[in-house]
């Protein structure tokens, strides 16, 4: 019960109630219970039942997408985040099994604890087509200033940091702990960790900000269409016209780009001149109109599929430019081992889809390259772009799946840390929000709420001088830490265990 309740905790330190304080509580009462079990084994069941209620709490919003078709898929809602949950919950449970089974205590078992948590992170991001959500670098969303850090060393590596200061207080608690006032050196190192890591952060805000991009005005249009609207045929000339009146506003600078969300509008825009035409119409002279869009692959008849992409107009009416989605959400976009598994995706109709060839740059006129990311794609770090460097995020999705839930707080939150690791300005169009335009350093500069119906218009921030850290090294300095760490407590063993014994 100690062990779920902590994981409990975790989850609360998260998006959108970031009790940092509990974050504290929870990594140093797990740490404590990795210490005072005798094996392995107890360790693995201890990190498994606080993984299974850190992502039954974090990850309830998962229920919401359940119940948009509630008559066909409601009754899957609880059993499938309580399955998923127990799934996920290996990872922290191999974390804590991993750090107890290398037989160490005190400040080497901290060490390890910290480094088996981050490698089991890393690996919940990759296995199985990967799922790094709410990974726990970012209970720091709680400010600007502590995520900086990720600039250098990546939301992993942010991960790594937090578990190594939120555990040290276990230290304290230890009985073979030192008496008197050397008992509480961890819980001062740790808030000097801290406060060197909000510091660090307030110095890099405090530098100079970037001029915008010159020449570009971008409008943002978040129509807010519910999920259960949004793929009913008597809707769909509602729903286009009310994405032609949001873009159509008047304003006193006018656009230059238009952007709207992930499968905007309910038509295969790619196949129908008549909506693109309509489209066109509200295309600034010049520019053009990035919008999401679901379109078929070239050999449809032969090999019936989805493209979920993103796709630019011109004034014209013709498409210029596209990217289509290469991430997908599995039971969302498409059915894993659909041969063998009787279930069918949440996703409208019956088709699957299927990703695109690589994460490419887009390149569309009057705008610099552009990173695109559509909906799941923004929780992956470290993305290789064919085409170039991009010079800004562009983030479309749709997340009114999940209602007025947790998932888009932290979804957003995990587009802007992708903004500060690459240290590129962000531009989020999002179905019923959070839509935003971040600067380089992952600041909200403007954003509209979730489930508010209008547009932003706003400048394009530019991207930072050059590359951070991050950006260039990826997540190799990580690794090279991680694997001195585990040296390091390699070599003080044998030390120990070489040194003389008092008679």
């Amino acid at each position: 019960m100690l062990a779920a309740s902590l994981g409990g905790f975790a989850a609360l330190s998260l998006a959108p109630f970031f009790l940092t304080p509990l974050l504290f509580v929870a990594f140093a009462g797990l740490f404590r219970l990795v210490d005072q079990t005798r094996t392995w084994r107890g360790a693995l069941l201890a990190g498994w039942l606080f993984g299974l209620a850190h992502f039954l709490v974090g990850l309830s919003w998962i229920a919401e997408s359940f119940y948009v078709d509630a008559e066909q898929f409601g009754a899957l809602a609880i059993p499938a985040v309580a399955a998923l949950s127990a799934f996920l919950a290996f990872f922290p449970a191999a974390a804590c099994g991993v750090a107890k089974s290398i037989s160490v205590t005190g400040w080497r078992l901290l060490l390890a604890f910290a480094v088996s948590w981050t490698a089991a992170e890393w690996l919940r991001g990759h296995v199985l087509t990967g799922f790094p959500w709410n990974l726990i670098g970012y209970a720091w969303g709680v400010a600007d200033e502590p995520l900086q850090a990720a600039s250098v060393i990546g939301i992993y590596g942010l991960s790594f940091l937090t578990v190594l200061l939120a555990a040290a207080p276990g230290l304290c608690l230890r009985e073979a702990a030192p008496p008197g006032l050397r008992r509480w050196a961890p819980l001062v190192i740790a808030a000097v960790g801290v406060l060197a890591l909000w510091g660090f952060g307030a110095v890099r805000l405090a530098g100079p900000t970037a001029a915008d991009v010159p020449g570009v005005r971008l409008r943002i249009v978040q129509a807010s269409i519910p999920q259960t609207m949004k793929w009913d045929p008597r809707e769909s000339q509602s729903i286009l016209d009310h994405y032609l009146a949001l873009s159509a506003r008047p304003a006193p600078v006018q656009p230059t780009h238009i952007i709207w969300p992930e499968t905007a509008v309910p038509y295969l825009i790619a196949e129908d001149a008549s909506i693109r035409n309509a489209m066109a119409a509200v295309v600034p002279s010049g520019g053009a109109l990035l919008s999401g869009a679901v379109r078929r692959v070239a050999d449809f008849e032969e090999r019936p599929a989805l493209l979920n992409s993103l796709l630019a107009l011109d004034p014209s009416g013709d498409i210029i430019s596209a990217y289509d989605k290469v991430r997908l959400v599995p039971f969302g976009e498409y059915t894993p081992l659909r041969q063998v598994l009787p279930l069918q995706k949440l996703t409208e109709g019956s088709i699957d889809y299927v990703p695109g060839d690589a994460r490419t740059v887009l390149a569309v006129p009057g705008l610099p390259p552009a990173g695109p990311m559509i909906c799941y794609e923004a929780i992956f770090p470290s993305a290789a772009w064919r085409g170039g460097q991009p010079q800004w995020l562009l983030n479309v999705t749709n997340d009114a799946w999940f209602g007025t839930s947790s998932g888009p707080y932290q979804h957003f939150l995990a587009a802007r840390v992708r903004a500060i690791e690459e240290g590129l300005p962000l531009v989020r169009a999002a179905n019923t929000g959070i839509s935003a335009v971040t600067d380089a350093y992952g600041r909200i500069r403007h954003s509209l709420p979730l489930g508010a119906v209008g547009i932003i218009d706003a400048a394009l921030p530019a991207a930072l001088g050059g590359q951070t850290l991050y950006a260039f090294f990826g997540d190799a300095p990580l690794a090279l830490t991680m694997l001195l760490s585990l040296g390091l407590i390699a070599v003080s063993r044998r030390r120990e265990a070489t040194a003389p014994q008092p008679p």
